[in-house]
């Protein structure tokens, strides 16, 4: 299997959630999930601001990105297409300088 595609990503998080039967168990309940998801950020958060190493970093987003995927399993959509679908509306947008940061947004009414 190619370690470096989304599809054996996905296949690896599919292969969690079953052998966990998250399905069945809770685990997919997208109240749960979030409450996980905002419990990883605050680890990522605690990384960045305690200036841990990078490889706990790294760890914690890895942790993000598995519970992100096993959204797009429980809810059944596609992450992948909606991933490249959303970097094609990013890239033509403008970005714009706000308090001295990049910010890359519609910029509705501004």
């Amino acid at each position: 299997m190619n370690n470096d595609s989304y599809q054996a990503m996905l296949d690896a998080v599919q292969a969690f959630h079953d052998k966990h039967r998250f399905k069945e168990n809770g685990g997919e309940e997208m109240t749960y999930r979030l409450a996980l998801m905002a419990e990883e950020l605050g680890e990522i958060s605690a990384c960045v601001t305690k200036g841990k190493p990078l490889a706990e970093l790294a760890e914690e987003c890895a942790d993000l990105l598995i519970l992100i995927m096993g959204t797009a399993i429980a809810k059944d959509f596609d992450l992948n297409d909606v991933f490249w679908k959303k970097m094609d509306t990013l890239m033509k947008r403008q970005s714009r300088m706000v308090d001295g940061r990049i910010r890359v947004s519609e910029f509705r009414g501004c």
